[in-house]
Formats: C-alpha cells, structure tokens, sequence
C-alpha cells in the first residue's frame, strides 16, 4: 500500500513537470522595447526652393550658312575650318579676286550699280558701307535706293580694298550671310574649277554658342522659349542659359535605337540653349553638357530637412518642435520638396525655431 502511494506521488510530479514544460513552450514571448532612434535638431529656415529636370545636350553654334560661288573660275584661296570671317574679309577667291562677306538677309541675285531699281540688297549695301565706315548716315540715306552717295561710298570701299574703283558691284563680288561667320566645312578644294554646280563652296555657322537639345517628349512640358536655365560644362562649371529656340515638332525615334532601353526610343523636341557667356564654350564644341530647367520654384518660404517630417497615424505630416528638453508633435503642409529640403506651412511655425531630425 505504501509502494503504491509512492509511485502515485511520482506520476503527480511526472505531470505537474509535463504541464509546466507545456505552458513555458506556449506561452507568448515578451516584446522588448523599442529602441529609440538617435535624434538631433534642425533650424527652420527662410529661403527660396526650386526643383529642376536636367536633360543632356550638346555645345554647338546655332545657324548654318552656305556660301556659292556665283561666278564661274578657279578657287585660289580658301579659309580653314574654324576660322571666323567678319564683316568685309574675304571668304574665299576666285581667280585671285576675294569674294568678301557683307552682312544681309537675302544672297544678292543682280549687280548693282546706278540706275538700279530700289531693293533691299541696295538697302543691305548701303548699311554695309555705314558700318565699315566707308559712309555716314548723315551723307548716306540707308533706304534702298542706290543714288550718288551710295556709288561714292561704294567707290571709297573699293579703294582701300584694292579692288577695280568702279562705283559698281558685279554679282558674285560679295556674299551676303547673316553675321559673322565660322567656317564648318569647305565643299572645293584650291585649284579646282567652281561655279554653276549649285554646290555650296563652304559652309559654316554663327559665332554664338549654343546647347543643342533633344527633348524627350515627357520632359517638354517643363521648357518653354524664354526660360532661363543652367549649363553645366564638361569641366563641372556652370553658366546661365536661355531657351531661345523650341521645335513645335517631334521627331520620331532613331531606328537603329529600337529595342535597346534607351532615352532615343521616344520622340524628341528639339531646343535651342545660348550662353551668357559666351566665351564659356567657344572651344568646346560638340562637348556634352547638362542643361538644368527650372520647372517648380517657391520663395521666401519655411523649410526644414525632409527628415524632419514625421508621418502621422491619420495621414499627412508633423513635425516634433523642441523647446529647451520639451518636444511637441505638430501638423504641417509639406510643400515643395527640393534635394534635401521641403517646405512647410504649419500653426506655431516660425524662423529660426527648432525641429527634431534623426542622426546618423
């Protein structure tokens, strides 16, 4: 009887141990408590924000001129690419004789001489003469009409360019291009014969530098003519821009780029950027750069680092304002977010107050 009294006693502690072993494996584990993150402090600050769509270009020279040969004859001078011809240089020769540049709107298609009906290649000659100072406008009437004054300032140029004095300019004596003018190309060589192929003898550009951009579809809302923008140069330094020039037209993609993930494969604007300083890029042409547009701006705003912002359980942001060891959570609008800061609009917000920012 008291064996089995014993070996009752025994399976009792057997399944005591067993339930406790049970309620240890099932109960639950105790959460440990959160660690708090590193906090720091931030001013909030007054400035002006500003975001911005960067898009990849190129430097170049914005116009292309062509300059023809309208006299049949043998080329015996040309310039070299990159050389910038002026007002009154030779452009080329033929036969010897320097085919100078004028500046005008329009290739000159007739001599002129006395006699002639008014036009504007009279009124372009005329200016011409003004500007190289071969005339005053008190004794030459820039108006079109090729009078007496026109023939003696016309005479006086011929002089001192050592050119036949006649009072007369047969056609082919000058080209009219736009400005002065940056040689590209060179359509003939010295020695061989020009005139009458409706070949272009050379071509060339303005001497403005520009940004050449292809703008992809999806960027071209944020560009507009008359935008001022940032260049930023091979060499990592920046320079104002402006768009002065902006396609109406989308260019389809390039073929060749079909299938390989690349920005060619949407359709392109193309825009115009010149520099306000020009002497920037003048030795940079085709380089790469960055153009960097303005496309949202807000100024004299509150701002704060974007990891001020605390998200709230019922939506939108707060910010923990501290005061001496106090912090209070507040609501705020977050506005415009530009690189590391955002602007805000709040109750009790105020320049130079503290925020509670996360560190590192």
């Amino acid at each position: 009887m008291r064996r089995r009294t014993v070996l009752s006693s025994a399976a009792a502690v057997v399944a005591v141990g067993a339930g406790a072993g049970w309620w240890i494996q099932s109960a639950p584990k105790p959460t440990p408590a959160a660690t708090r993150v590193p906090t720091g402090s931030a001013t909030v600050t007054r400035t002006d924000l500003s975001t911005t769509t960067v898009i990849s270009g190129a430097l170049g020279y914005t116009g292309t001129y062509r300059v023809y040969c309208q006299n049949a004859g043998t080329v015996t001078w040309l310039p070299r690419p990159g050389q910038v011809i002026a007002r009154g240089q030779a452009v080329f020769a033929v036969d010897n004789r320097p085919v100078r540049l004028l500046y005008g709107d329009r290739p000159a298609w007739r001599a002129l001489a006395a006699g002639v009906t008014s036009g504007p290649d009279v009124r372009a000659l005329e200016s011409n003469l003004v500007a190289l100072g071969y005339a005053t406008t008190a004794g030459l009437t820039v108006d079109g009409r090729f009078t007496h004054a026109t023939a003696a300032a016309l005479r006086r140029w011929q002089h001192a360019t050592h050119q036949p004095v006649t009072g007369r300019l047969d056609l082919g004596a000058v080209t009219f291009q736009p400005g002065r003018m940056r040689v590209t190309t060179l359509g003939a060589q010295v020695g061989g014969p020009v005139g009458g192929s409706g070949e272009a003898l050379l071509t060339g550009t303005s001497t403005t530098v520009a940004v050449n951009l292809a703008v992809p579809v999806t960027d071209s809302h944020v560009i507009h003519p008359g935008d001022a923008v940032t260049v930023t140069l091979p060499a990592g330094q920046t320079v104002p821009g402006r768009v002065t020039q902006l396609s109406t037209v989308a260019t389809a993609p390039n073929p060749d780029q079909a299938g390989r993930g690349g920005p060619d494969q949407l359709p392109t604007i193309g825009a115009t950027v010149t520099l306000a300083h020009q002497v920037a890029g003048a030795d940079l042409d085709q380089a790469p750069v960055e153009v960097h547009v303005t496309d949202a701006s807000v100024k004299d705003v509150l701002a704060v680092p974007i990891t001020a912002l605390v998200a709230l359980a019922g939506g939108g942001y707060g910010l923990y304002l501290l005061d001496g060891d106090a912090r209070r959570l507040v609501g705020v609008t977050a506005g415009l977010f530009s690189g590391t800061l955002v602007e805000v609009k709040g109750d009790g917000l105020r320049e130079g107050a503290k925020v509670e920012v996360p560190v590192s």
